[in-house]
Formats: C-alpha cells, structure tokens, sequence
C-alpha cells in the first residue's frame, strides 16, 4: 500500500483485560466516529484490491460489519455477514476455529455465495487467523473463490498471516 495509514493508530483505544485476563483489546469505535478515518479506511481497503472481480464481500461478525458493508458498495458486490453460531435464521455452513483466547465458531448461509462466487473477506482485526482462515473454508465449501482478506488492524505478533496461506492480505496497520 502506498500510502502510511500509521496515523490511523490514533484512533484505536487499547482497553486491558477485554474480554479476558492478558488480552488487549482494540477499540475501533473512534475511527469509525472519525469520518477522515473510516473513509480513508474503507477507501484503502477496497483500492487494495480495485482491480479484482468482486462478487461477494463477506464481512466477519460483528466489527468486520461495519467495514465490509462500505467496501461491498464500493465493489457494487453484495454483503454477505458471517456470524457466530446460532446467529443466523436459515440454513447454514459452519466452520470452528481457534482463535487467540479459546474457540468458537462461524456460520454462513448456505446460499449466500454461489459457484465461482469471487469473495473478499473483510474484518476489523487479523490476530492469530483463526477467524480470517475459517472464513476461507466457508467459501470454498460453497463452491466460491476467495481473492483475499482486508484488516484494519493486524496483531503480526500473533502470527496470523500465515494461516491465510497464499492469498493477498493486507492490513492498515499493525501492532509488532
């Protein structure tokens, strides 16, 4: 990416302890207040990967909402949300993952992306993959192609990255 989004750090807020003992929250409910922030965001985001076929963007609950729905209007795809278990009112695909403080899982529709369906992940945070990965394997379960990931934040600490295997992922910032 071109340009330093570094600047974007001021507007995520640490919160110690959240949701648990050790783990250091990061609040981004500033920068989606900020509108510099969120449109810069959601513009960097999405001119990472300008160029691709864009079907689906496939936002990854609940902060990854937020941003995925902005980038899918951009593409002119549709949204399609990945919820936690039991979340969703219809037929579904699930995928359990680990993730940096325990386990837990994803779903999504069954009929959400179709065959050869070119889909974008979009979340708030790439921390250890689990999420992000799971993520993947729904999309290729359902016959679609994912093109890669986008982050607002990336815990490289955390070694994420390299469970999203070859696909592009790019991250605003990141937190060594």
């Amino acid at each position: 990416m071109a340009n330093d989004a570094s600047w974007l750090k001021d507007f995520v807020r640490d919160i110690p302890d959240y949701p648990r003992p050790g783990v250091t929250f990061k609040d981004i409910t500033p920068l989606l207040a900020d509108i510099k922030a969120f449109r810069y965001s959601v513009d960097a985001l999405s001119d990472h990967f300008a160029g691709e076929k864009v079907d689906k963007v496939l936002g990854i609950e609940a902060r990854g909402f937020i941003v995925a729905a902005p980038v899918a209007y951009r593409f002119g795809a549709g949204f399609v949300p990945v919820r936690k278990a039991g979340k969703l009112p219809w037929n579904v695909e699930a995928q359990e993952y680990v993730l940096e403080y325990g386990t837990d899982s994803l779903e999504i529709h069954r009929d959400a992306l179709g065959p050869g369906d070119h889909a974008l992940i979009i979340d708030d945070v790439l921390a250890t993959g689990g999420t992000a990965a799971a993520a993947t394997r729904l999309v290729e379960r359902l016959g679609g192609v994912t093109i890669g990931a986008g982050f607002l934040i990336e815990l490289t600490f955390l070694g994420g990255r390299g469970k999203l295997g070859g696909y592009d992922a790019v991250s605003l910032i990141s937190y060594e």
